[in-house]
């Protein structure tokens, strides 16, 4: 894009707090549930946090570096963003304090209670101070700060309580870290969910911890840092095993620069002199929160809810539904027959783990392959590639151990697949695995056979019950050795491996996805593209946006989180339409369809279309072939573009606006769970139908 005006691109970064200020607006949703909109502040607390230490730490490293390179969507330099994202910050912190405040009031009716000490019972004041002091007291660590105790390092989020301290005529600083083993909370004796923050606990007692001392100016902080570090920094050895090499990085993204400085109280002067100077920082980068710097206790606390008040608290439950797509019984047999997609959470991931299940003791079984880029704490797809290998199959398992956040479950996940007889190898030096492919090779007599697993989303068991995916399973022969190929390639380390079907970034994802584009531009008024994701700043997928709006292409986007293209720009943009959708399930799923009828051409695949993903990610995108399930993907595209409850649209300034609230009334992932429960049941009712000698046939085989 070079030097030209910014007519129809934004910053990612602003664009990206636009997303999250999304999340707020779900929070402040009067028809939201009260503890629903409670996780929504949680999560958009979790969201920034990562922001921060993420986006902010990679700006905060370009800047003291002066790196003077200029971000082709805005124009800005990384220290101009800086100031845009702190300015942009700022308001959102007051926005996210009365939102909380205001869903804290309106949930004190129903006894759910978060409480300072003089909201406190006199009852409740002994049995706090009785917990404080058993409980709390002996485990822990004060610190104070003078001339003989230098000024400690400070974790990454984690909280601490501070004062000013006076012993005769001398001052000191006072540092209490609150453990990291013990409760976020206090839960008060009683049928309400009444409770107290630890940190406020220890601030209250302060002086029973400094005992020796007068205590004045009491406070919590809490630092966040740059967490922006990758295995490729020259500060490792070339020759380090690449499991030892994650290990070091996430040892050394402890001690990392801080970016932000959070604080309960306002500080005077002389505090926030002492602060920037200890942990080299400017006063931008202090920030004042009046609600909890962690909110993860929250969604413990959902739990606890009594069953008379669930329903005015929280969402209705939701389970996910068996496949509309397939029969209880052997999958392995029905996808041989047709290819089957799972629509997650809506659908549940377990006929994809019986897949895996039972290929793991299938004697014509010969190998198994699969990326996995992120897990589950507890993982039965785990248990079954173990499984299978112990059971003498061949299984090998490209992890990637640089999945931001989850580097060390991806390492003790490695260990474990490799003590079962595993053969698990790491992603390419510079690039990132975030494919998610799975392959099931058989022998059937003299002949191969295929089963391949090609998703939008993680191997992940607990999000799969939270985020929207895709989950093709085909036994499609010519999508299985693509993948097959593919595997090959990637345990060689080539980038470069040609493929009929798939499209693979490094090499061809971006530019088959461009060159769909072209055809599309190439019908003019006629041609027409309807894409889903996550992201958008690609500037070479951006510029063929603009080129095919001028062609009179009508394009549809559904784009959840960052987009720098602006539709509607005259001149540029203006056959472009795009919408995002914040609900109650993370919208996940990567979809890429191009014209209509029977030339029609779909993709799902892993792949955003940001340059990080094209260029620097191994992706992959496979053509739906087979008819039914075009149609549901089809349908899926048509509901969500319908959505006029939680579907906002992009304006042409950036800013997101509802969309207009009129008759039919369509919450996309509403209209998802009860197609799903009509399908389950649809389902039940086939296989209730199901002739008994037939039943009995399957539990013999059994």
């Amino acid at each position: 894009m070079g030097k030209k005006e910014y007519t129809y691109t934004q910053n990612r970064e602003i664009s990206w707090l636009r997303f999250n200020e999304r999340v707020l607006q779900e929070a402040r949703d009067v028809s939201v549930p009260l503890l629903e909109r409670m996780k929504f502040v949680a999560i958009f607390t979790s969201n920034l946090d990562e922001f921060f230490m993420i986006r902010v730490g990679s700006l905060y490293d370009m800047a003291v570096m002066g790196h003077e390179a200029i971000d082709s969507r805005s124009g800005m330099n990384a220290k101009e963003q800086l100031e845009a994202i702190y300015e942009a910050v700022a308001p959102l912190y007051k926005e996210r304090d009365k939102t909380y405040s205001d869903i804290k009031k309106q949930l004190a009716p129903y006894g759910v209670c978060s409480l300072d000490f003089k909201a406190l019972e006199q009852k409740e004041k002994k049995f706090v101070k009785k917990y404080f002091k058993e409980q709390v007291l002996p485990v822990l660590s004060p610190q104070i700060v003078d001339a003989s105790h230098p000024f400690p390092h400070l974790l990454n989020k984690e909280i601490y309580v501070v004062a000013k301290l006076k012993k005769d005529d001398t001052q000191m600083f006072g540092i209490v870290p609150v453990p990291q083993y013990i409760s976020d909370v206090v839960y008060l004796p009683g049928h309400d969910i009444r409770y107290i923050r630890m940190e406020k606990v220890i601030m209250e007692y302060l002086e029973l911890v400094f005992e020796k001392y007068e205590v004045s100016n009491k406070n919590y902080i809490c630092v966040t840092r740059n967490a922006d570090i990758t295995p490729d920094d020259d500060s490792f050895d070339d020759d380090m095993d690449f499991r030892n090499k994650m290990k070091e990085v996430l040892h050394k993204r402890r001690r990392m620069a801080v970016v932000r400085f959070e604080t309960a109280e306002p500080l005077d002067k002389e505090t926030e002199k002492y602060f920037c100077t200890r942990l080299k920082i400017e006063p931008k980068q202090i920030f004042r929160t009046k609600m909890p710097m962690k909110l993860g206790f929250i969604f413990e606390m959902a739990e606890k809810v009594p069953e008379p008040m669930k329903r005015s608290l929280i969402d209705v439950p939701f389970k996910p539904q068996p496949s509309g797509m397939l029969m209880e019984g052997n999958v392995t047999k029905q996808i041989k027959k047709k290819d089957a997609l799972l629509f997650y959470p809506y659908e549940t991931m377990d006929p994809f783990l019986q897949l895996v299940r039972e290929a793991s003791t299938d004697p014509n079984v010969l190998t198994i392959k699969i990326t996995i880029y992120r897990l589950a704490k507890k993982a039965r797809l785990v248990e079954y590639l173990c499984a299978a290998a112990e059971n003498g199959k061949e299984v090998t398992v490209l992890i990637e151990l640089r999945a931001r956040f989850d580097e060390q479950n991806n390492i003790d996940w490695s260990e474990r697949l490799e003590e079962a007889g595993c053969r698990v190898i790491y992603g390419m030096e510079g690039y990132k695995v975030h494919s998610k492919v799975c392959l099931i090779t058989y022998r059937n007599r003299n002949d191969i056979e295929y089963i391949t697993q090609i998703g939008t989303g993680n191997y992940n068991e607990k999000t799969a019950a939270m985020y929207t995916d895709l989950s093709l399973m085909t036994a499609n022969r010519a999508i299985g050795e693509d993948a097959a190929v593919f595997f090959q390639n990637m345990s060689i380390g080539n980038l470069e491996g040609n493929y009929e079907h798939l499209i693979v970034a490094p090499v061809s994802l971006k530019a088959t996805i461009l060159r769909l584009m072209d055809e599309e531009i190439k019908k003019g008024k006629d041609g027409r593209i309807v894409m889903k994701m996550n992201s958008v700043t690609d500037t070479d997928f951006i510029e063929k946006l603009s080129e095919a709006s001028k062609a009179g292409v009508k394009i549809d986007m559904i784009v959840r989180g960052i987009c720098c293209v602006l539709p509607g720009v005259e001149k540029e943009t203006e056959n472009l339409s795009i919408m995002s959708i914040v609900g109650r399930y993370l919208e996940h799923a990567r979809i890429f369809s191009f014209g209509t009828g029977s030339e029609q051409k779909i993709y799902i695949g892993s792949a955003d279309m940001m340059t990080r993903n094209t260029e620097k990610r191994v992706e992959v995108a496979c053509p739906i072939y087979d008819d039914t399930i075009r149609k549901e993907i089809n349908h899926i595209l048509k509901v969500m573009l319908s959505d006029n409850i939680k579907g906002r649209k992009l304006q042409n300034n950036g800013i997101y606006t509802k969309k207009e609230q009129k008759e039919p009334f369509i919450n996309s992932q509403e209209v998802f769970m009860r197609e799903a429960m009509f399908k389950g049941r649809s389902v039940k009712k086939k296989e209730e139908k199901t002739p008994f000698w037939k039943k009995l046939k399957k539990i013999w085989k059994r």
